[in-house]
C-alpha cells in the first residue's frame, strides 16, 4: 500500500508528535458531534468521536488515503473532565484532580475513503497529580495553558509541575499514543519502521 496519511485533527500537539518521528502527512480539520450520549461510557465516547472525526474527513476523499482521527479525554471516577469553559471551570477541574489519580484516554481510528474504519483502539494512561496549593492553581490559570486542554492541564508544558508520575504512555497524555499509532500504520502497510534511516512510506 502506498497511502498518503491525513491527520484529521486541528490539535497542534498531535501535529507535533507525528512530525517528531518523521511522518509525512497532511492535516484536514474534522467535524464531529461531541455531545455525550446517555449510554456512553468514557471509552465508548472517546472511540465514537475518534471514528466520527476520521470518517468526516475520509468520506470526502478519493484515492489511496489513510485518515487518523483521535480524541483525548480525562476521566476521574468515571466522570469525563473536558476542556474548561472559563477560568472558574478551570479552577474547579484543577481542584478536582489535585492530589488524586485520573486516567487519560486517547482513542484513535484509522479510516480509508468511503467511510471504512480499518483500525480502532483506545489507550489508557494513569496520571498522578500532586496536591495543588490555591496559589499554584491561580498561577497556572494565569498562564492561559489550561483553557484549551482536556482536564485543564498540559503535561508537555507548564502543567508538568503538577505531575508526580504516570503509568503508561506519555505521548498518550499529550494527545496521541505514538507507539500504538505507528504499529497500526505499519500493520496497514502505510509505513515501514526503520527501513534504512528512519520511517519510509
Amino acid at each position: 500500500m502506498n497511502s498518503r496519511i491525513i491527520l484529521a485533527s486541528s490539535s497542534p500537539r498531535r501535529n507535533e508528535l507525528l512530525h517528531s518521528v518523521g511522518i509525512q502527512f497532511e492535516v484536514i480539520a474534522p467535524s464531529s458531534d461531541e455531545s455525550l450520549l446517555h449510554n456512553d461510557n468514557p471509552k465508548d465516547y472517546a472511540q465514537r468521536l475518534a471514528s466520527e472525526k476520521a470518517i468526516s474527513v475520509s468520506k470526502n476523499l478519493k484515492g489511496e488515503f489513510l485518515v487518523i482521527g483521535a480524541d483525548t479525554i480525562v476521566v476521574i471516577e468515571n466522570e469525563i473532565l473536558g476542556k474548561p469553559s472559563d477560568e472558574e471551570d478551570a479552577r474547579a477541574i484543577l481542584s478536582r484532580i489535585s492530589g488524586s489519580v485520573h486516567h487519560v484516554l486517547t482513542a484513535f481510528s484509522i479510516a480509508k475513503p468511503k467511510d471504512k474504519i480499518l483500525h480502532s483502539e483506545v489507550v489508557d494512561t494513569k496520571v498522578r497529580v500532586k496536591t495543588l496549593e490555591p496559589k499554584e492553581i491561580e498561577g497556572y490559570i494565569k498562564t492561559g495553558e489550561p483553557m484549551d486542554k482536556a482536564g485543564a492541564y498540559g503535561i508537555q508544558g507548564f502543567g508538568a509541575f503538577m505531575i508526580k508520575g504516570i503509568e503508561g504512555s506519555y505521548t498518550n497524555v499529550v494527545g496521541l499514543p505514538l507507539v500504538e499509532v505507528l504499529e497500526a500504520l505499519n500493520k496497514l502497510g502505510a509505513l515501514r519502521l526503520f527501513c534504512g534511516d528512519g520511517f519510509r512510506k
